[in-house]
């Protein structure tokens, strides 16, 4: 979404330059009329940043976690927020976050709000952060707000780490197996064919074409990196163009097992972010539009955006969430029930703890259902390789013992 710089007089008087991130210009208007302020200027375009600003590179996400948390403790402890900033960079010994923190400080004791100051690093603090400060900034509870991002993020973390580490193992596996293969062929079985050669007769069809596979890989050695090269770099310059994310995230969605995972994982984040937005007091409509913009799937994306389409006419949510195929039938009469009993937030919260547990036990099955295909798969590769290289052996055993 677009940045609009602002010009405006807070309740107390005083005059503030900043910048809000919106939809359009009425939507940012609305916004700062919100937090009471008397719009004097705004205008579309990024905000001139003082010479103190610092290039932001990606923060782990436990450290943000931390930040938000650490800040909720001293604002809560009644602590000025610039003293606390102050404070807090200390924290940090060295590094990118502590330069950020202490720029974060700089544009406070310049006149910017906290989210303000937050939405000059999008690389490190998402739009739901921005937002989510925003609306503690103008219900005046920002330390619970905080408290409340730190454990978003951080359940959020977990999840997603449970998900990549089921991804390690089968990756390592098939690492570890062409690493194995790569050898057999490149050393290995050239001395065995030297061996036969000496022998003089002729080899079982498996062992021949074994070796010709490893002399026709051995000689075109750098042809085929190239190509493997050229083949992958133009994959994955098509899914990186519009056309190809679009089915990249629907191939990601239909994939057997990794699919019903992913699927899982989504509703659980989608769940779980739209509650935390809307228990921090920002309206339906905007916290939607947030959540399009955490989700990394366009599918997915574009569903949650017709939703919002549809609500803003006055539809409710889980009839609209119905008609789309990502969010499953359980899901969507909660959420009607939460609509009905005017509970979604605490609907919202059984769901994402739900669909949490789901993604825990996908995980430990996906586990279970991989461990026999990477066994079989070791088998077949290595162990053909190596019955294949044992066979001319074999059968000059049997000879002399005839």
């Amino acid at each position: 979404m677009p940045t609009f710089i602002y010009k405006a007089k807070e309740p107390s008087g005083k005059t503030r330059t900043g910048s809000v991130v919106a939809k359009d210009k009425q939507e940012a208007m609305v916004n700062l009329r919100q937090q009471n302020m008397i719009v004097l200027a705004i205008s579309q375009g990024e905000l001139k940043q003082p010479l103190w600003k610092v290039k932001s590179k990606k923060i782990d996400e436990e450290q943000i976690a931390l930040f938000f948390r650490q800040l909720a403790t001293l604002v809560g402890a009644g602590i000025p927020l610039t003293k606390g900033l102050t404070i807090l960079s200390g924290q940090f010994k060295g590094g990118e976050l502590r330069k950020i923190t202490e720029s974060i400080r700089n544009f406070i004791e310049s006149g910017s709000s906290l989210s303000d100051a937050l939405a000059n690093y999008p690389h490190v603090f998402a739009l739901l952060y921005v937002h989510m400060v925003n609306a503690g900034e103008s219900s005046g509870a920002l330390n619970e707000i905080l408290e409340r991002l730190a454990s978003y993020i951080e359940k959020n973390n977990d999840l997603v780490k449970r998900v990549k580490s089921a991804m390690v193992y089968p990756a390592a596996i098939v690492m570890v197996a062409l690493l194995i293969t790569s050898f057999l062929i490149f050393k290995v079985i050239p001395g065995f064919k030297e061996i036969f050669s000496s022998l003089g007769a002729k080899l079982p069809v498996p062992t021949q074409l074994l070796i010709d596979f490893s002399d026709t890989t051995r000689k075109y050695i750098f042809p085929i990196i190239i190509g493997i090269g050229l083949a992958f770099s133009g994959i994955i310059k098509y899914i990186n163009s519009a056309k190809g994310r679009v089915k990249f995230d629907e191939l990601k969605l239909k994939l057997p097992i990794f699919g019903a995972l992913l699927q899982k994982l989504i509703i659980a984040r989608f769940c779980q972010t739209l509650r935390t937005l809307l228990k921090s007091g920002i309206p339906i409509l905007n916290a939607l539009d947030i959540v399009s913009n955490t989700v990394d799937n366009n599918i997915v994306q574009a569903a949650i955006l017709r939703v919002r389409d549809q609500v803003s006419k006055g539809e409710r949510i889980a009839l609209q969430l119905g008609k789309e195929s990502i969010f499953p039938q359980m899901v969507v009469e909660m959420i009607s029930v939460g609509e009905e009993s005017g509970e979604l937030e605490l609907m919202l919260n059984k769901i994402g703890g739900f669909y949490e547990e789901q993604v825990a036990v996908a995980v430990n099955n996906m586990m279970s259902l991989i461990e026999p295909f990477i066994i079989i798969f070791l088998g077949a590769v290595v162990g053909g390789i190596v019955v294949a290289m044992f066979l001319p052996i074999l059968k000059i055993t049997e000879l002399v013992g005839g």
